[in-house]
């Protein structure tokens, strides 16, 4: 499998962790650990999502790398490259980011809005009832928005691997770590009294988000942290999607994989926790434990603003802050994911960069009018069989997340567990002379307990596991 002469690679290991970790710091980090920290018993949840992340994270995370190095292929090609038979799950894999990339440009374009709102000072408006209804249900705007975060994405693509992806994380990834500490640690500083006379602080939230919560808990209510946990991982490490395998594939060979490999997984689980201090505190400060019950969009985009709201004069540069790190964290996950469906483009069908994002952009901005409409003139409802009620985004969400991504996952621990052995993972991560330290970890995770817990993922997914 020799590397094509003209592809490029990342200059060092700190472009590659900078910008895999650009990657697995995205909206998932942010809107949704908090609302499952919260949800399910606090410290409980963080003590399971670490150990799956040291775990199961870690053993799909090394895979994909691995495959992408030794291949020197994008997610598209590179299972056939492995094995001829395999390519179906190539297509697969390179699906999952050409579904996401449009709604998430979206979601993008909503960050863009409370952005430029508490940037201009509208912060107090931003907090009302209705402003964000109003707004994705509106029929123009959300799609400028849209376009213009769209923009950003494919500039820094079409710039490629060096100047576009590695040089925009060496910039915007240590200004979205300054913000998170800086912010995190301003929300366990604040207080705040009712006007029912309770007073509560940053630090009573911070102590709700890191004891663990035992009452009532059940064998049943255990597996479905443990679950949630496990779900939360596919959005925290970026793993099947196809990007870090598109990012494994521009790593030189001369690489210390399991080096890299660490930093980013310390990196994204800072950033997963440092998100929960950053929402939880400030949420419980102002809104009691009620408010920590809200999730997704409706966390970040209705309760957090009304918590800004609450913080006076300093609100509106508080939510400046706050949107600016998440449109940071927007950004470099979105261009991870563009990137898998580019580099994808490009090995299968040998275009050029130019004229592959050319074809993703296109794809996805069609893709991301289709899901503004959804909100308006092509709004309709259905129940997805998980229970949870849908419209154009949602079943989108749906089916790359919880349908295609364990199927991949699935997929890949077969092939590399099963076909090709596990060796050909741990020569390749080995092959520079560095010690795979948990080599017998990721042969038992990869052959026996990650399938499982998998099967049970998807299971549960699609409605077909309901005793979680």
């Amino acid at each position: 499998m020799k590397q094509e002469k003209n592809r490029n690679s990342f200059s060092g290991s700190i472009g590659f962790v900078l910008a895999a970790a650009g990657s697995a710091v995205g909206l998932g980090n942010i809107w949704r650990f908090p609302y499952l920290a919260a949800k399910d018993g606090g410290g409980l949840f963080l003590v399971l999502y670490l150990i799956l992340a040291l775990t199961f994270g870690f053993t799909l995370l090394t895979t994909e790398v691995a495959i992408g190095r030794k291949t020197k292929q994008s997610p598209l090609t590179a299972y056939g490259k492995l094995r001829e038979k395999w390519k179906f799950l190539g297509v697969l894999a390179c699906l999952v980011p050409m579904i996401i990339l449009p709604y998430y440009c979206v979601i993008g374009g909503w960050v863009v809005k409370y952005l430029l709102a508490f940037l201009t000072g509208d912060g107090k408006a931003a907090a009302q009832d209705g402003y964000f209804t109003d707004f994705i249900t509106a029929d123009v705007e959300p799609m400028i928005l849209m376009l213009v975060f769209m923009f950003i994405v494919a500039f820094i693509i079409f710039r490629g691997v060096n100047r576009g992806i590695e040089a925009s994380s060496k910039i915007i990834m240590p200004i979205l770590l300054l913000l998170v500490i800086g912010i995190a640690v301003f929300s366990l500083t604040i207080q705040h009294t009712d006007e029912s006379g309770v007073a509560r602080n940053g630090m009573e939230g911070f102590l709700i988000y890191i004891i663990p919560d035992l009452k009532g808990l059940t064998v049943k209510g255990f597996f479905s942290v443990l679950v949630d946990a496990m779900g939360q991982l596919f959005f925290s490490l970026s793993i099947a999607m196809g990007i870090m395998i598109a990012y494994g594939s521009y790593v030189r060979d001369d690489a210390n994989l399991v080096r890299s490999i660490n930093q980013i997984e310390i990196c994204d689980t800072v950033v997963a926790f440092l998100a929960g201090v950053m929402i939880i505190p400030a949420v419980y400060t102002f809104m009691g434990r009620e408010g920590m019950a809200a999730s997704g969009p409706s966390l970040m985009f209705v309760s957090l603003p009304k918590v800004f709201d609450a913080m006076g004069s300093a609100g509106n540069i508080v939510g400046f802050l706050f949107f600016a790190m998440v449109l940071f964290a927007a950004l470099t996950s979105a261009v991870s994911v563009m990137e898998a469906v580019v580099s994808s483009l490009m090995d299968e069908f040998h275009l050029t960069r130019m004229k592959a994002a050319i074809v993703e952009t296109i794809i996805a901005v069609i893709g991301g009018i289709v899901v503004c409409l959804g909100y308006n003139h092509l709004y309709f409802d259905i129940v997805l069989p998980n229970g949870a009620h849908a419209q154009i985004l949602d079943i989108m969400d749906y089916i790359s997340n919880n349908c295609l991504m364990p199927i991949v996952a699935i997929g890949t621990c077969i092939l590399i567990g099963w076909i090709t052995t596990p060796r050909l993972i741990i020569d390749e991560v080995e092959k520079t002379g560095c010690r795979f330290g948990r080599k017998t970890l990721y042969i038992i995770m990869i052959r026996f307990i990650a399938p499982a817990l998998l099967v049970i993922l998807l299971l549960k997914s699609v409605g077909l596991l309901t005793v979680i």
